[in-house]
């Protein structure tokens, strides 16, 4: 099994470039000036990933206060983001990266074992990104119901 690479802490963070749930580019390079927190989720409207969507979207104002732009990245296409911020009042940018080639440059798609089976999937994530463009945190092991908190307190701790 070989090891997911992620990015260094304190280099600057991968660039990218990926279509919105509303069919918009979004570019990273696009909020320099501002912290950027970068959450990797498996798929769009399961249970863990609603739980750790709508924290985030409940958390809106703290967000606000700090500077904080949230960009959530999974693998499905943009009419199931879409789908999935309607049904979840979402207030943040959904992100589409169907050939996972972003996942890939964060080291967070690779092999995973659910239920007896393996696959190729993202392994959530997060990733803290500061006003000048540098990694300034990972989050390896997210949890899901605390996620929202967990982001912001490190924030307020650390930036």
């Amino acid at each position: 099994m070989t090891t997911l690479q992620k990015p260094a802490i304190d280099s600057l963070a991968p660039l990218f470039t990926l279509q919105d749930q509303n069919g918009d580019q979004i570019s990273l390079a696009d909020f320099r000036g501002k912290t950027v927190v970068v959450y990797f989720y498996p798929k769009a409207m399961t249970p863990g990933c609603t739980t750790q969507a709508c924290g985030i979207r409940d958390s809106q104002a703290p967000y606000a206060a700090q500077n904080i732009v949230v960009l959530a990245i999974s693998p499905d296409p943009s009419n199931r983001l879409k789908k999935f911020e309607e049904k979840q009042n979402l207030n943040f940018s959904l992100l589409s990266d169907p050939d996972h080639a972003v996942a890939d440059r964060y080291g967070v798609w690779g092999l995973k074992k659910f239920m007896g089976r393996e696959f190729d999937g993202i392994h959530r994530s997060t990733f803290i990104i500061g006003a000048d463009g540098h990694l300034k945190h990972i989050i390896a092991k997210v949890n899901t119901k605390t996620h929202h908190e967990d982001v912001l307190n490190w924030i307020k701790a650390h930036l």
